[in-house]
């Protein structure tokens, strides 16, 4: 059995739909309730046996590499208090894993993003998290692709049916039957309703064999001078490596967006014993009324 324990995060992102909040705060540091996005999706990580993860992040995300390190003015003061309960707190996601950062000086596409994580992954199959794509499930999201990929023996890709106006603006797969995980034909990137072979959309969680680096390393760049995974795994296709799309069960927020972060965060309310019933005590009369006051 193929133990994956390594992933790579991705969070390099500008988050221009959410401007302008993040103008000055990496978009993957918004708070989902009490918690920034990017933890959720190392939380994920860790309770599906994770045990590395590889950030991959930009100038200006300085706050995540401090989220998840130690020696914070807030740990100081809870240490000069003696607060235990609110060290405990503060130090819990450094000690959720062990962490390695990577920069990505220049915005050239995912494919370009993950091989900067090249030197922590090269040689071993691993997990790929975009953390604006929070789901919630009972399993979580990548520990379900890690149980497919070792049906499949390559890399596997997450995908959900998405409404046909919508399919342009996802890659699309074009599985050979209806199994789960289902071998692939193909992938497009953004199709056009028309030429879309399904309705599956690709969402931001993956598992990468280790032959994917010399698939990118084949890529020529694309729009703006980008290079895409989905390419990257389309030549893993057409050397006859096994690649597998994956139904996960669960239910994905994409948060890169206002009204996704919003949704998230009632979700996440809602499942919390301490917090649903204020919160439907506040929120019914405003859907019944209409008002937001």
């Amino acid at each position: 059995m193929t133990t994956i324990s390594t992933a790579v995060v991705l969070a390099a992102g500008l988050g221009t739909r959410l401007l302008p909040a993040t103008k000055a705060v990496p978009k993957e540091m918004l708070p989902v309730l009490e918690k920034p996005l990017i933890q959720y999706a190392v939380e994920e990580a860790v309770a599906a046996g994770i045990t590395d993860i590889i950030f991959v992040v930009a100038e200006g995300k300085e706050a995540i590499t401090e989220h998840f390190g130690n020696l914070t003015r807030v740990e100081a003061y809870a240490r000069e208090k003696g607060d235990t309960g609110l060290l405990e707190q503060v130090q819990h996601p450094s000690r959720l894993a062990r962490y390695e950062y990577v920069l990505q000086d220049r915005p050239l596409g995912i494919a370009h993003a993950v091989a900067c994580a090249r030197e922590f992954v090269e040689g071993q199959a691993f997990a790929l998290i975009f953390p604006d794509d929070l789901i919630l499930s009972d399993q979580p999201c990548i520990g379900q692709l890690i149980g497919a990929y070792e049906l499949c023996g390559g890399s596997v890709i997450a995908v959900e049916e998405v409404q046909e106006a919508d399919i342009p603006s996802y890659g699309i797969v074009h599985p050979a039957d209806d199994r789960n995980p289902a071998r692939l034909k193909g992938l497009l990137e953004k199709p056009a309703v028309a030429d879309a072979p399904s309705n599956l959309g690709i969402v931001g969680r993956y598992v990468l064999s280790a032959s994917i680096f010399e698939h990118i390393d084949r890529l020529q760049p694309g729009k703006n001078g980008e290079l895409q995974l989905t390419d990257a795994l389309a030549s893993q296709l057409a050397a006859g490596e096994p690649v597998c799309s994956y139904r996960y069960e669960g239910v994905r927020y994409d948060t890169g967006r206002p009204i996704g972060l919003l949704v998230a965060s009632l979700a996440v309310a809602l499942q919390r014993e301490d917090l649903r019933r204020p919160l439907l005590e506040r929120l019914v009369p405003m859907l019944e009324t209409g008002a937001g006051y």
